[in-house]
Protein backbone atom coordinates (compact mmCIF):
# COMPACT_ATOMS: atom_id res chain seq x y z
CA UNK A 1 0.00 0.00 0.00
CA UNK A 2 1.50 3.19 -1.05
CA UNK A 3 0.55 6.05 1.68
CA UNK A 4 0.32 9.57 -0.61
CA UNK A 5 2.30 12.48 0.79
CA UNK A 6 -0.08 15.55 1.94
CA UNK A 7 2.63 18.16 1.10
CA UNK A 8 5.73 18.10 -0.87
CA UNK A 9 8.42 20.35 0.12
CA UNK A 10 8.39 23.52 -1.38
CA UNK A 11 12.52 24.66 -1.28
CA UNK A 12 15.04 22.08 -1.51
CA UNK A 13 18.80 23.34 -1.59
CA UNK A 14 21.59 21.31 -2.18
CA UNK A 15 24.60 21.71 -0.46
CA UNK A 16 26.53 19.37 1.89
CA UNK A 17 24.60 16.65 2.30
CA UNK A 18 20.91 17.74 2.96
CA UNK A 19 17.74 16.01 2.35
CA UNK A 20 15.45 18.76 2.81
CA UNK A 21 12.84 17.59 -0.01
CA UNK A 22 11.30 14.22 -0.52
CA UNK A 23 9.14 12.80 -3.06
CA UNK A 24 6.19 10.09 -2.25
CA UNK A 25 5.83 7.85 0.68
CA UNK A 26 4.27 3.95 1.74
CA UNK A 27 4.92 0.39 3.80
CA UNK A 28 8.34 -4.46 6.00
CA UNK A 29 9.32 -6.63 8.24
CA UNK A 30 12.67 -7.96 9.26
CA UNK A 31 16.23 -7.36 10.68
CA UNK A 32 18.82 -5.11 9.33
CA UNK A 33 21.72 -6.67 7.77
CA UNK A 34 23.84 -8.48 9.95
CA UNK A 35 27.05 -7.61 7.70
CA UNK A 36 28.08 -6.06 4.85
CA UNK A 37 31.49 -7.00 2.92
CA UNK A 38 33.55 -4.79 2.81
CA UNK A 39 33.49 -5.54 -1.04
CA UNK A 40 30.04 -4.18 -1.26
CA UNK A 41 31.16 -0.95 0.03
CA UNK A 42 32.05 -0.23 -4.22
CA UNK A 43 31.40 3.20 -5.30
CA UNK A 44 28.50 4.90 -7.03
CA UNK A 45 28.26 6.32 -10.80
CA UNK A 46 29.20 9.73 -10.36
CA UNK A 47 33.14 8.95 -9.55
CA UNK A 48 33.11 9.96 -5.87
CA UNK A 49 34.59 7.96 -3.68
CA UNK A 50 32.89 4.91 -1.29
CA UNK A 51 29.66 3.67 -1.53
CA UNK A 52 28.67 2.00 -2.02
CA UNK A 53 3.51 14.43 27.89
CA UNK A 54 6.39 15.15 28.17
CA UNK A 55 7.88 11.79 29.24
CA UNK A 56 9.89 9.27 26.86
CA UNK A 57 7.73 7.11 24.90
CA UNK A 58 8.40 3.28 26.14
CA UNK A 59 11.46 2.13 24.67
CA UNK A 60 10.60 -0.59 21.54
CA UNK A 61 12.48 -3.77 22.07
CA UNK A 62 16.07 -3.48 21.50
CA UNK A 63 16.25 -6.87 19.55
CA UNK A 64 15.66 -4.84 15.54
CA UNK A 65 13.99 -8.30 14.53
CA UNK A 66 11.07 -6.90 16.55
CA UNK A 67 11.17 -3.61 15.50
CA UNK A 68 8.07 -2.97 14.35
CA UNK A 69 8.37 -2.86 10.00
CA UNK A 70 5.34 -2.65 8.00
CA UNK A 71 4.49 -5.87 4.76
CA UNK A 72 5.84 -5.21 1.72
CA UNK A 73 4.67 -3.48 -1.07
CA UNK A 74 3.32 -4.99 -4.63
CA UNK A 75 5.32 -7.37 -6.33
CA UNK A 76 7.58 -7.44 -2.94
CA UNK A 77 8.83 -4.08 -3.11
CA UNK A 78 9.98 -2.04 -0.41
CA UNK A 79 7.22 -0.71 1.86
CA UNK A 80 7.12 3.04 2.26
CA UNK A 81 6.03 4.89 5.31
CA UNK A 82 4.69 8.32 5.52
CA UNK A 83 2.75 8.51 8.78
CA UNK A 84 1.02 7.53 11.69
CA UNK A 85 -2.94 6.76 12.52
CA UNK A 86 -4.94 10.42 12.20
CA UNK A 87 -7.38 9.01 14.32
CA UNK A 88 -5.26 7.04 17.54
CA UNK A 89 -4.34 10.40 19.69
CA UNK A 90 -2.28 13.30 18.70
CA UNK A 91 1.72 11.73 18.01
CA UNK A 92 4.19 13.19 16.07
CA UNK A 93 7.29 12.03 15.37
CA UNK A 94 10.34 14.55 15.34
CA UNK A 95 13.52 12.91 12.98
CA UNK A 96 16.13 14.32 12.33
CA UNK A 97 18.84 13.25 9.06
CA UNK A 98 22.25 13.44 10.14
CA UNK A 99 23.84 13.77 6.78
CA UNK A 100 27.08 13.58 5.05
CA UNK A 101 28.25 12.47 1.94
CA UNK A 102 30.72 9.84 1.56
CA UNK A 103 33.51 12.47 -0.42
CA UNK A 104 32.97 15.46 2.48
CA UNK A 105 36.04 13.96 4.41
CA UNK A 106 38.26 17.00 3.61
CA UNK A 107 35.31 19.28 4.52
CA UNK A 108 35.02 18.19 7.72
CA UNK A 109 38.78 18.13 8.31
CA UNK A 110 38.83 21.64 7.37
CA UNK A 111 36.28 22.42 10.30
CA UNK A 112 32.87 21.99 8.68
CA UNK A 113 30.41 20.66 11.06
CA UNK A 114 27.96 17.86 10.05
CA UNK A 115 27.18 17.15 13.90
CA UNK A 116 24.86 19.03 15.86
CA UNK A 117 25.42 18.08 19.87
CA UNK A 118 23.45 21.36 20.59
CA UNK A 119 20.27 20.16 19.24
CA UNK A 120 20.61 16.42 20.81
CA UNK A 121 21.47 18.61 24.19
CA UNK A 122 18.19 20.28 22.95
CA UNK A 123 16.72 17.20 22.81
CA UNK A 124 17.45 15.33 25.79
CA UNK A 125 17.04 18.34 27.96
CA UNK A 126 13.56 18.37 26.46
CA UNK A 127 12.81 14.84 26.79
CA UNK A 128 12.18 14.23 23.10
CA UNK A 129 12.16 11.01 22.20
CA UNK A 130 13.31 11.30 18.03
CA UNK A 131 14.25 8.97 15.30
CA UNK A 132 17.86 10.15 13.63
CA UNK A 133 18.40 8.94 10.06
CA UNK A 134 22.04 8.59 10.14
CA UNK A 135 24.32 8.09 7.14
CA UNK A 136 27.20 5.82 7.62
CA UNK A 137 29.66 8.75 6.32
CA UNK A 138 28.35 10.67 9.62
CA UNK A 139 28.97 7.91 11.79
CA UNK A 140 32.30 7.37 10.88
CA UNK A 141 33.19 11.24 11.15
CA UNK A 142 31.54 11.29 14.70
CA UNK A 143 31.89 7.58 16.10
CA UNK A 144 31.50 9.18 19.73
CA UNK A 145 28.21 11.19 18.92
CA UNK A 146 26.81 8.20 17.33
CA UNK A 147 27.04 6.04 19.84
CA UNK A 148 26.01 8.56 22.30
CA UNK A 149 22.65 8.90 20.41
CA UNK A 150 21.98 4.96 19.87
CA UNK A 151 22.63 4.18 23.21
CA UNK A 152 20.15 6.95 24.59
CA UNK A 153 16.57 5.04 25.04
CA UNK A 154 15.38 8.50 23.99
CA UNK A 155 16.71 8.25 20.46
CA UNK A 156 16.72 5.31 17.98
CA UNK A 157 18.77 5.56 15.33
CA UNK A 158 17.68 4.43 11.24
CA UNK A 159 19.59 4.14 8.06
CA UNK A 160 19.70 6.81 6.00
CA UNK A 161 22.42 5.33 3.24
CA UNK A 162 26.02 5.65 3.59
CA UNK A 163 27.13 8.08 1.21
CA UNK A 164 24.18 9.99 1.01
CA UNK A 165 24.20 9.47 -2.90
CA UNK A 166 20.39 9.69 -4.74
CA UNK A 167 19.14 6.63 -5.31
CA UNK A 168 17.45 8.34 -8.34
CA UNK A 169 18.50 10.94 -11.04
CA UNK A 170 18.04 14.29 -10.68
CA UNK A 171 18.01 14.37 -7.04
CA UNK A 172 18.64 18.33 -6.08
CA UNK A 173 22.14 17.45 -7.75
CA UNK A 174 23.20 14.78 -5.25
CA UNK A 175 25.47 12.44 -6.99
CA UNK A 176 23.70 8.87 -7.97
CA UNK A 177 24.73 5.60 -6.60
CA UNK A 178 24.70 2.86 -9.42
CA UNK A 179 21.54 0.43 -9.23
CA UNK A 180 24.27 -2.62 -8.64
CA UNK A 181 25.44 -0.74 -5.63
CA UNK A 182 22.15 0.34 -4.01
CA UNK A 183 22.02 -2.29 -1.47
CA UNK A 184 25.68 -2.25 -0.75
CA UNK A 185 25.37 1.05 0.35
CA UNK A 186 22.60 0.44 2.82
CA UNK A 187 24.14 -2.19 4.18
CA UNK A 188 27.31 -0.40 4.70
CA UNK A 189 25.81 2.14 7.03
CA UNK A 190 24.81 -0.86 9.36
CA UNK A 191 28.20 -1.55 9.08
CA UNK A 192 29.42 1.47 9.64
CA UNK A 193 26.94 2.05 13.12
CA UNK A 194 27.98 -1.65 14.33
CA UNK A 195 31.86 -0.02 14.41
CA UNK A 196 31.04 3.25 15.66
CA UNK A 197 29.44 1.18 18.70
CA UNK A 198 25.49 1.50 17.40
CA UNK A 199 24.00 -1.27 19.51
CA UNK A 200 21.01 -2.04 17.73
CA UNK A 201 20.07 0.44 14.52
CA UNK A 202 16.65 -0.07 13.74
CA UNK A 203 15.22 -1.30 10.31
CA UNK A 204 13.93 1.92 8.65
CA UNK A 205 15.53 3.48 5.96
CA UNK A 206 15.38 6.62 4.50
CA UNK A 207 16.48 7.90 0.70
CA UNK A 208 19.02 10.48 0.37
CA UNK A 209 16.87 13.18 -0.36
CA UNK A 210 13.64 11.24 -0.21
CA UNK A 211 14.08 10.33 -3.86
CA UNK A 212 12.92 6.81 -4.61
CA UNK A 213 10.94 5.15 -7.50
CA UNK A 214 10.00 1.31 -8.49
CA UNK A 215 14.19 0.84 -9.40
CA UNK A 216 15.09 1.72 -6.22
CA UNK A 217 12.61 -0.09 -4.47
CA UNK A 218 13.32 -2.85 -5.58
CA UNK A 219 16.99 -2.88 -4.99
CA UNK A 220 16.64 -2.74 -1.71
CA UNK A 221 13.92 -5.18 -1.00
CA UNK A 222 14.97 -8.16 0.86
CA UNK A 223 16.93 -6.30 3.75
CA UNK A 224 13.80 -6.19 5.62
CA UNK A 225 13.67 -2.31 5.91
CA UNK A 226 10.94 0.03 5.80
CA UNK A 227 11.30 2.61 4.21
CA UNK A 228 10.72 6.26 6.01
CA UNK A 229 9.71 9.60 4.32
CA UNK A 230 7.54 12.40 5.99
CA UNK A 231 4.05 14.46 5.63
CA UNK A 232 5.50 17.81 7.10
CA UNK A 233 8.38 19.19 5.80
CA UNK A 234 10.52 21.89 8.28
CA UNK A 235 12.07 23.71 5.91
CA UNK A 236 15.47 23.70 7.96
CA UNK A 237 17.88 23.09 5.22
CA UNK A 238 19.61 26.48 4.92
CA UNK A 239 17.18 28.08 6.64
CA UNK A 240 18.42 31.39 8.80
CA UNK A 241 15.28 32.28 10.69
CA UNK A 242 14.49 29.55 13.64
CA UNK A 243 10.97 31.38 13.90
CA UNK A 244 9.54 30.46 10.50
CA UNK A 245 11.21 26.98 10.34
CA UNK A 246 8.53 26.83 13.47
CA UNK A 247 5.68 27.77 12.32
CA UNK A 248 5.92 25.80 9.29
CA UNK A 249 6.14 22.71 11.55
CA UNK A 250 3.44 23.70 13.52
CA UNK A 251 1.31 24.88 11.16
CA UNK A 252 1.82 21.46 9.13
CA UNK A 253 1.65 19.01 12.24
CA UNK A 254 -1.27 16.64 12.12
CA UNK A 255 -2.08 13.42 14.53
CA UNK A 256 0.41 10.69 13.09
CA UNK A 257 2.45 13.04 11.59
CA UNK A 258 6.39 12.61 10.76
CA UNK A 259 8.15 15.92 10.71
CA UNK A 260 11.41 15.79 8.48
CA UNK A 261 14.46 17.81 10.14
CA UNK A 262 18.46 17.72 10.30
CA UNK A 263 21.20 17.22 12.75
CA UNK A 264 23.75 19.00 10.73
CA UNK A 265 25.07 22.24 11.79
CA UNK A 266 26.93 23.51 8.70
CA UNK A 267 23.70 23.80 6.87
CA UNK A 268 20.94 23.46 9.41
CA UNK A 269 22.16 25.79 11.70
CA UNK A 270 19.20 27.24 13.50
CA UNK A 271 16.89 23.70 13.60
CA UNK A 272 17.79 23.37 17.55
CA UNK A 273 16.41 27.18 18.42
CA UNK A 274 13.54 26.03 16.28
CA UNK A 275 12.51 22.70 18.10
CA UNK A 276 13.06 24.88 21.33
CA UNK A 277 9.58 26.63 19.95
CA UNK A 278 8.18 23.79 18.23
CA UNK A 279 8.40 21.14 21.64
CA UNK A 280 6.64 23.39 24.14
CA UNK A 281 4.48 24.55 21.86
CA UNK A 282 3.01 21.30 20.74
CA UNK A 283 3.00 19.92 24.11
CA UNK A 284 0.52 22.67 24.67
CA UNK A 285 -1.77 21.58 21.71
CA UNK A 286 -1.93 18.09 23.60
CA UNK A 287 0.63 16.16 21.25
CA UNK A 288 2.62 13.55 22.80
CA UNK A 289 6.14 13.27 20.75
CA UNK A 290 7.05 9.26 19.77
CA UNK A 291 9.70 7.66 17.87
CA UNK A 292 8.81 6.36 14.49
CA UNK A 293 8.36 2.93 15.85
CA UNK A 294 5.78 3.63 17.35
CA UNK A 295 3.95 5.38 14.88
CA UNK A 296 4.56 2.41 12.44
CA UNK A 297 3.52 -0.16 15.56
CA UNK A 298 0.31 1.55 15.60
CA UNK A 299 -0.16 1.41 11.90
CA UNK A 300 0.50 -2.05 11.76
CA UNK A 301 -1.58 -2.94 14.73
CA UNK A 302 -4.54 -0.94 12.99
CA UNK A 303 -4.54 -2.96 10.03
Amino acid sequence: MIIPVRRLAAVCALGAALTACGTSPAPQAARPPASASPSAAGSSSASAPAPPSTEPTTEPSAEPSRAPTLAPGPAGLTPVFTNGPRTRGKTVALTFDADMTADQGPRAAAGEHFDNPGLISALRGLKVPATVFMTGRWAEEYPAEARSIGRDPLFEVANHSYSHYAFTGDCYGLPTVAEDRMRADVERAYTAFRTAGVPDAMPYFRFPGGCYDQRALRAVSGLGVTAVQWDVVSGDAFATDADAVAREVLDGVRPGSVVVMHCTRSAAPVTERAVRAIVPELRRRGYRFVKVSELIGAVRTAS
